[in-house]
């Protein structure tokens, strides 16, 4: 964490149950200030009991210690850092967009490394142009979620736009643009299911987990709750279900 924050970034993860922070600070929304890597490295550490009520009824709950680098309580308040971190694995979509949508199945046609790392960087070079698109679509409307943005539309937009050579010179020039439109035209539903399912690793020699009927086949609506609280006696070891 220490090399990762030297570089300037910050990062909110979660911390096990055989580490214990000392509380340098308390902080009012709950959290509080301590220090990793023998005090070298200043973080706010958010404790909280989470409770997951599923729609048939079902009541889960799980202690979690978030550690980050934002410091700042009031302008990072400890419920939106536990929502934040709950809603990680949409980092993961960043990668299908790519593999999935952009290369749709194929893999890379180089065969040599430095072609291999120049055709990578052009799949990151339009990613990140798409991407930008996307992000000023989004902020023309303000009301609207950013979940809702359909990254499909972005792609398929922009090679209709190549093979039919409409929309190369504007009429007027605006931030949205071609692109833009037809995302903010083709919007995601409002409500979408959130994820709880458990993070298992993948079998390398097979597509197909072995304790894939572990967890329930048939999707559901849930709702969290999360309640900021210190845990005095400390963390139970988590879960593996």
């Amino acid at each position: 964490m220490l090399q990762l924050r030297s570089t300037g970034a910050e990062f909110l993860c979660r911390s096990g149950s055989r580490r214990i922070p000392l509380i340098t600070k308390r902080l009012p929304d709950g959290s509080y200030l301590s220090t990793f890597g023998m005090g070298k490295l200043p973080v706010r550490i958010v404790e909280a009991w989470i409770t997951v009520t599923y729609q048939d009824g079902t009541v889960r709950r799980e202690q979690w210690r978030l550690a980050t680098s934002l410091t700042d309580h009031t302008r990072y308040p400890a419920r939106e850092l536990v929502t934040l971190y709950h809603e990680r694995w949409q980092a993961e979509t960043t990668y299908f967009s790519i593999k999935a949508t952009m290369l749709d199945g194929r893999i890379l046609r180089s065969h040599r490394p430095e072609e291999v790392d120049q055709e990578v960087y052009a799949l990151l070079t339009v990613y990140q142009a798409l991407i930008r698109i996307t992000a000023d679509a989004t902020t023309s409307r303000p009301s609207l979620d950013p979940d809702r943005i359909s990254f499909t539309i972005a792609p398929e937009t922009a090679r209709d736009q190549v093979t039919t050579a409409a929309g190369i010179i504007p009429r007027e020039v605006t931030l949205v643009g071609t692109i833009g439109y037809a995302i903010l035209d083709n919007l995601l539903p409002a409500r979408r299911r959130q994820r709880t399912k458990a993070r298992t690793r993948k079998n390398p020699t097979s597509k197909y987990s072995k304790n894939s009927l572990q967890h329930p086949a048939i999707a559901q609506y849930y709702a969290l709750e999360a309640e900021v609280t210190v845990m005095e006696e400390g963390l139970k070891a988590r879960s593996k279900h």
